[in-house]
């Protein structure tokens, strides 16, 4: 399809680029490789400060990522551009779209030379990163791009025709958007960045991964949080269920509960997040997940019974054995898995009371990985104590817990030291 872009002017708008102006390309000229349709807007704050109050962000998508009182960042004038790719699915609804694989592009007028690329955690859209991300590495300078991943929400697998299509969609997305944002600030700033981060939260920490495994030519390194990683041995498929029939029993009182917990890999210490994440993650991630990856668990049902109990057997998520699957999963989910062979340098900051990507099944093992795949002076890897899977969820144990955003900032001047061109 033609690309249609549409220039909109905020009522806000600071003076037009007040700054150097060679080769500096208007945002109306701006064109995004690709894209199917943008809208471009010269604001006068990029930060959720000034964005949340002219509509170019989301609050609802950032929500619970954050520890209450965060403060961020603000005052970045600079060009954003909203859009999509060409996609069949429909499940953002952002904008009034309701067009998959949109993406959010932001250009600050004080350009440090570098660019940070960024996929959402879990089944959120573009603007999760926005306070957690897109503000920190804004104010240093960075130009910022994000992308809904291709598909959003707790159906993602109807996005595909076989299994393992919507996530590797995913990695896709990260990768057109790369590409797109690189042409993008060339056009804007006249020279393509020096420097190309990826970094990303949770599912959008596995994304950073892939790409370092796969893309290495886009990216001078990543950056990840409380990483999800999908390995030959199931990932979430095989650390889920364990809790998912051992904490209904611990909540009853049942002793030998909490050994189970703690041997599924939960860490000790994290007990006052596991109802939380029951209610909230635990059910909906193992549904979403093994229905794209073994859809024929449940039969002609999608995504299972919410919270069915342990002992129902073939059907029920809470009985799911991963190991005993059928030959075609474990190729489905090979096909998704990481292999711990990057090649760029990559920091992994890992919560050590994680309670849904907790560090002896998620942060160790990928550490592990990339030690066996000799890439092992590639990877930092930093457990911080009282870390959650995110800082929304310190309000739960404000004794143990502890924001981890400071320690997502502070590794990523580290990267940046590291990685300095000559």
């Amino acid at each position: 399809m033609h690309l249609r872009t549409v220039a909109m002017v905020s009522l806000l708008m600071a003076p037009f680029l007040a700054v150097p102006a060679a080769a500096r390309t208007g945002p109306a000229d701006l064109r995004v490789p690709g894209a199917e349709y943008t809208v471009t807007a010269n604001l006068p704050d990029l930060t959720t400060t000034g964005t949340r109050l002219t509509g170019h962000t989301d609050p609802a998508d950032w929500a619970g990522l954050e520890a209450p009182g965060t403060t961020t960042p603000s005052g970045v004038p600079g060009v954003q551009i909203d859009g999509y790719f060409p996609d069949t699915s429909t499940t953002n609804s952002n904008h009034g779209w309701k067009h998959d694989s949109q993406f959010v592009i932001r250009l600050p007028d004080d350009w440090n030379g570098g660019l940070v690329v960024a996929g959402p955690p879990g089944l959120r859209e573009q603007y999760a990163n926005d306070r957690i991300i897109s503000d920190q590495v804004l104010a240093k300078g960075y130009a910022y791009a994000a992308t809904d991943k291709g598909n959003t929400g707790p159906e993602i697998y109807k996005d595909g025709k076989r299994p393992g299509d919507a996530i590797m969609e995913w990695h896709r997305r990260v990768t057109q958007l790369t590409v797109a944002a690189q042409k993008v600030a060339d056009q804007h700033y006249g020279r393509t960045p020096r420097r190309t981060y990826a970094a990303g939260l949770s599912a959008g920490g596995y994304l950073v991964r892939f790409q370092l495994e796969h893309r290495p030519d886009l990216y001078t390194g990543g950056l990840d949080w409380n990483a999800l990683t999908f390995t030959a041995d199931g990932g979430l498929l095989a650390t889920l269920p364990p809790a998912l029939r051992a904490y209904p029993r611990f909540k009853e009182g049942d002793r030998s509960a909490h050994a189970d917990m703690l041997a599924a890999g939960y860490p000790a210490g994290s007990e006052r997040q596991w109802e939380w994440h029951h209610k909230n993650h635990w059910d909906l991630l193992q549904r979403v997940i093994r229905e794209e990856l073994d859809p024929h668990y449940d039969g002609p049902t999608q995504a299972g019974t919410p919270h069915c109990p342990e002992g129902i057997g073939a059907g029920c998520d809470t009985d799911y054995d991963f190991a005993s699957r059928p030959r075609a999963v474990h190729k489905a989910v090979k096909r998704i898995a990481l292999t711990g062979n990057i090649r760029r340098p990559l920091i992994s900051i890992q919560g050590d009371l994680d309670a849904l990507t907790p560090p002896a099944s998620f942060g160790d093992v990928y550490h592990r990985m990339v030690t066996d795949a000799g890439r092992a002076h590639l990877h930092r890897y930093v457990t911080v104590p009282g870390g959650a899977h995110t800082d929304g969820l310190v309000v739960l144990d404000q004794e143990r817990l502890r924001p981890m955003l400071g320690t997502f900032t502070a590794a990523l001047n580290d990267l940046e030291a590291s990685t300095r061109p000559s």
